[in-house]
């Protein structure tokens, strides 16, 4: 529809939020100047009604709570398109912060609520065309601004190995619906440790890959420079192939490089990796809140890799303890000006937009800010001040920092294949209560960063693979490559998959619950 011209009244409004000060008069001069200007977003307007994209009639349900297990669905669906192709037959839950044209998608918010996007992502259309049947929408945490799985608007989403625990967030049901055996392989969105972190407290496996190597069009953008997506299944093999359908460049997206290689996956599963070199980060064990049986489950998984003849050291990359901080200011300032203030795209982007959900959340949360999760109020609280009192000043030097933090790592994967630690320092927590105090339901979304965030700043390839129980509960190990080579962390993780003999599910599965 047309722009609405505006009227004295608007002009004078656009005028105090820049300081201007203008007279009624100024203001009578300007206001034919505007509005003719304007007749440019009416033609813009026109143009893009001409091509833009019309959602597919595609079937859905909103599962009754007995057909929801572990509160892992936002709605189920059966979407496939070919019979034939690697993915054939098999069956996957998809982030409901990644779009599935013609299926509602919540982000876990009420500021997303009622949204159902015309496009699919990059990811649904190549999971589709490799056989894939998509099985529905996974909850995921309030905006994905969260570690825990307790902040998304649907409610808990809960462990299937103990489910008064977290699975882990922010893509909290894709974790849940592959450890119970619901569906075979789901997706997972990263900014922090969003794959990796639920990956570790559910017992499966996470690979956050390359920054830029799987495009991130048409899922809901955090902050640009550190948003992944990737694949959750049980299996190393089952990662190595998701991998290799949704990896390599799509031309709407500026975080890949345009001369990126695809790497065979599934194929480098069959090359030995005895006699790689594994660096165990000293940094990433001891933190304040880690747990003993923890770093012991995780020494004795770097154990059984130098058992399968790959050689094992120590290494100290002191750099690592500064990088959750640097991601606090990158993903603080950053969500609070690009995914809020911005409406998740912002201006200055070369790729893809979705002018549907700009509009769409952007009017939502304008309603009702109090609608956003405690966590994400305390994102605009924090990075709001920051930016207001500093004008951007420390977000500039946290992404200055980032090269400085990325040579450290890089320098120690000059003399080691990959890099191993915990996942997080801590099992799987207890879920707060309905009505815990902010004072419990903030740490228990970030208590569990501190070795996941530096490498969505740095952006390098990483692995979390189960690497035994402690007290009963999932420990992941996490295995860091180099850039671009995404292959090596999943033949390390491969390999101690095969020396232990596979990775344990939760006893009481739901396999085949499935609505």
């Amino acid at each position: 529809m047309p722009v609405q011209p505006p009227d004295p009244s608007a002009i004078t409004e656009a005028a105090e939020h820049y300081g201007l000060t203008l007279s009624d008069e100024d203001v009578k001069s300007f206001q034919p100047f505007v509005q003719g200007l304007l007749g440019s977003w009416d033609v813009v307007e026109e143009l893009y009604a001409q091509t833009a994209p019309k959602a597919p009639e595609r079937a859905w349900t909103r599962p009754a709570d007995a057909d929801n297990p572990y509160n892992a669905w936002y709605v189920t669906t059966d979407i496939t398109e070919t019979g034939e192709g690697p993915l054939a037959g098999r069956t996957i839950a998809v982030k409901d912060n990644t779009m599935v044209a013609g299926v509602p998608m919540m982000n876990g918010s009420k500021t997303l609520e009622g949204f159902t996007p015309t496009r699919d992502a990059t990811i649904i259309s190549r999971l589709l065309a490799a056989g894939a049947t998509i099985a529905g929408k996974a909850v995921c945490e309030d905006l994905c601004f969260s570690g825990g799985s307790h902040t998304s608007r649907t409610g808990p989403v809960r462990n299937p190995w103990d489910e008064t625990r977290s699975t882990g967030g922010s893509s909290s049901g894709s974790a849940a619906l592959v450890a119970s055996g619901v569906v075979d392989m789901a997706t997972g969105g990263d900014q922090g440790g969003s794959i990796r972190m639920p990956a570790a407290y559910s017992g499966i496996v996470g690979h956050k890959p390359t920054h830029g190597l799987v495009p991130y069009t048409g899922a809901f953008p955090i902050e640009q420079t550190i948003d992944h997506v990737g694949p959750m299944t049980r299996t190393v093999s089952d990662a190595a192939l998701m991998l290799s359908v949704i990896a390599g460049r799509d031309g709407l997206d500026p975080r890949q490089p345009t001369d990126l290689q695809v790497d065979d996956y599934v194929g480098a599963l069959s090359r030995s990796a005895q006699g790689l070199r594994v660096g165990v980060v000293t940094e990433g064990f001891g933190h304040p809140n880690s747990e003993p049986g923890v770093d012991d489950t995780v020494r004795a998984a770097t154990e059984k890799l130098r058992e399968a003849g790959l050689t094992v050291e120590d290494v100290s990359i002191p750099w690592h303890l500064h990088g959750a901080k640097i991601w606090d200011v990158i993903a603080t300032e950053g969500a609070a000006a690009q995914m809020v203030e911005a409406n998740g795209y912002g201006m200055n982007w070369q790729g893809l937009y979705d002018p549907e959900l700009i509009e769409f959340y952007g009017n939502q949360w304008r309603q009702n800010p109090n609608e956003f999760s405690q966590t994400v109020q305390f994102v605009l609280l924090t990075g709001g001040y920051a930016m207001g009192r500093y004008r951007g000043k420390h977000y500039a030097m946290a992404r200055n920092l980032a090269f400085d933090l990325r040579k450290a790592y890089d320098d120690a994967l000059a003399r080691y294949d990959v890099l191993v630690m915990p996942t997080v320092p801590i099992t799987a927590t207890v879920i707060p209560a309905a009505d815990a105090p902010r004072e419990e339901v903030i740490p228990r979304a970030l208590e569990m960063l501190a070795n996941t965030a530096t490498f969505d700043v740095t952006g390098h390839p990483a692995t979390s693979v189960p690497a035994g129980l402690s007290d009963g509960l999932p420990v992941g190990m996490m295995i860091v490559g180099k850039h671009f080579d995404d292959a090596t962390p999943l033949r390390v993780a491969h390999t101690f998959e095969q020396a232990v003999g596979g990775f344990p599910a939760p006893q009481a599965t739901t396999a085949g619950s499935q609505s």
